[in-house]
């Protein structure tokens, strides 16, 4: 064909097109988009002084829960402040915080003047550096106090916003490393509420993504629900799961897992703790396959337990990886830590981490953090959980052993664990999908009793802020036990 021809087609196909019938649909559903910015003389009242029924409308029109339905607002109790372990509502009413609110407040509600002062500081030197444009003090000062308190080469610090997203940089650190994509976690686990970090999570928070994001392999843990390991001792019973563990490893194919991610201690699935040898024995195997072991600490790490970390609990274990949130600045402001070991460290001299957010390393956040860690240290608060576990371990028995409906109970320092069952043994529900009617009857009693925390049925947790004295400790247990009859009535015992 000719140029010409050629031309004269281009010109014909041109020329039809302006005059394609197809005519893309036009806006019906105009909405006014750019009104005059106004604000309510309500805005301009001092924060506290809003009436109970202002506070109560504003709720009803644009408040959402996140894990709970929103209709549950209409019931969740206004709160207006805080003080030692004690929360204080509109009504005037007083609750013995029994759970830290999310397992995070771990130094209660009277916040440390050094602490105060340290984020104030910050916030009027300089309230935010983008952590690709600069290096504040306190970021290095922050980095070098977790380098110094965690044991090994774990020295490596990066510092997210929140615990998923503390964990989604883990798994895009043990992606980008390995050159391997599989994560290894538990059913019983809960990792985040990010795609990666809910997909990572075993238990039924993941259904809610759609359970579809590649990568993610789920591993029953060492202590199954509905069955036990036939025979033998626990060591012999741990060397069964450890077994399980490495079969799953070799059938899913060890050059395709990054990474093996554990809470140390799992958390809203029930304070489970690993038999001893399990985890020494986890880590073996990360070894022998070189596969990265991440251990999650956003809900145990920094006191919780009894220890600096839950993995210090596992004589001669030390993770590749290490996250923690909630404790590092006891819930004060939103900052979280994911620490990796010097080899993974520098790794990264030549090549992005793959993971950023605007506020990673936020200065205000950090300022925050490190003067609570200090806290902590110098106040020796992980010395008080531990003079205070005997105390805790005995009640936590004596109100199993006063209630048919408990079954059982766990514990490891100051977070503590019973589990309900119904008059035949089985458990109401499993990983509390749905709030049975004896469940609320119980909350009614809980807060009648005067107490407030997270629910988690048929888990019921203990975890009351690290500060708490022994007398009020007392006084939460003589409480709980109090409330748990409404239980034991609701279930039918």
């Amino acid at each position: 064909m000719s140029a010409a021809a050629v031309t004269s087609a281009i010109r014909t196909v041109a020329r039809g097109a302006k005059h394609w019938p197809h005519k893309s649909p036009a806006l019906t559903k105009v909405v006014e988009n750019n009104p005059p910015l106004t604000l309510s003389a309500d805005h301009d009242m001092p924060m506290g002084s809003w009436s109970s029924e202002q506070i109560r409308d504003a709720v009803e029109a644009s408040v959402m829960l996140t894990w709970a339905p929103s209709k549950a607002r209409r019931n969740t109790p206004i709160l207006t402040h805080g003080e030692g372990v004690y929360l204080f509502d509109d009504k005037g009413n007083k609750f013995l915080d029994w759970t830290s609110q999310a397992i995070c407040c771990n130094i209660g509600y009277s916040i440390p003047d050094s602490v105060i002062e340290a984020t104030t500081q910050q916030m009027k030197n300089m309230a935010f550096v983008y952590g690709g444009l600069g290096i504040p003090e306190v970021r290095a000062r922050l980095s070098k106090l977790m380098a110094d308190i965690l044991p090994g080469d774990l020295q490596g610090m990066v510092f997210p916003s929140s615990g998923s997203e503390a964990n989604e940089a883990a798994i895009m650190m043990a992606r980008r490393y390995t050159g391997k994509y599989k994560v290894i976690n538990w059913y019983r686990s809960y990792h985040g509420g990010t795609t990666n970090a809910q997909q990572a999570t075993g238990d039924y928070r993941r259904w809610f993504g759609g359970d579809l994001v590649p990568g993610f392999v789920k591993a029953f843990n060492p202590y199954p629900m509905f069955w036990d390991f036939a025979h033998g001792d626990e060591e012999e019973r741990t060397q069964m799961a450890l077994n399980m563990l490495e079969e799953q490893v070799l059938n899913e194919g060890p050059d395709t897992v990054a990474l093996i991610q554990f809470e140390s201690v799992v958390g809203g699935g029930g304070v489970i703790v690993p038999p001893k040898g399990y985890m020494q024995g986890v880590r073996a195997i990360c070894d022998k396959y070189d596969i990265l072991l991440h251990c999650d600490e956003v809900m145990v790490g920094f006191g919780r337990t009894g220890r600096l970390f839950g993995f210090q609990h596992y004589d001669g274990v030390l993770p590749d990886i290490v996250t923690a949130a909630k404790g590092i600045s006891s819930a004060a402001l939103p900052i979280s830590m994911a620490a990796c070991r010097k080899h993974i460290f520098e790794a990264f001299e030549d090549k992005p981490l793959g993971w950023g957010s605007t506020y990673q390393a936020h200065p205000v956040a950090m300022a925050c953090a490190y003067e609570n860690v200090k806290y902590l240290i110098k106040e020796d608060i992980i010395g008080h959980v531990q003079r205070l576990e005997p105390v805790f371990e005995h009640n936590m028995k004596t109100i199993s052993e006063n209630h048919p409906s408990i079954k059982q109970y766990r514990h490891i320092g100051m977070f503590g664990c019973f589990d309900a069952h119904l008059p035949n043994g089985e458990n109401p529900q499993l990983q509390h999908t749905a709030i049975d009617k004896a469940f609320v009857e119980y909350k009614k009693a809980y807060t009648a009793n005067g107490l407030i925390g997270l629910m988690r049925p048929p888990h019921l947790h203990v975890a009351p802020p690290l500060v708490i004295s022994e007398d009020e400790l007392l006084d939460g247990f003589e409480r709980q036990d109090k409330a748990l009859y409404a239980l034991d009535e609701a279930l039918g015992f």
